[in-house]
């Protein structure tokens, strides 16, 4: 599918100012993408010292905890996303 550059300025023209941003984060994350290349954010946790602490109680609880779990349906419906979500 052919996209013309005309429709995505005109896309990103209407966002508002929060969502420009969010929509260049993404755009740069496609970039970097294409290029097949790691993003640098990526390559900055990459370099970061292991976490050897144990977790918290409240961490174990809350990972094995159901209620806070949301599916990307659930939060595709409940934010009213236009992507879909794993």
């Amino acid at each position: 599918m052919a996209v013309r550059k005309e429709d995505l300025f005109r896309m990103v023209d209407s966002l508002s100012k929060e969502d420009k941003k969010a929509a260049l984060d993404f755009i740069e994350f496609l970039v970097e993408r294409s290029k097949n290349k790691k993003p640098q954010s990526w390559q900055d946790i990459d370099e970061l010292d292991s976490d050897d602490e144990t977790l918290t109680d409240e961490e174990r609880k809350q990972l094995n905890s159901e209620e806070g779990y949301v599916s990307g349906e659930d939060a595709k419906r409940e934010f009213g996303l236009q992507i879909d979500l794993p």
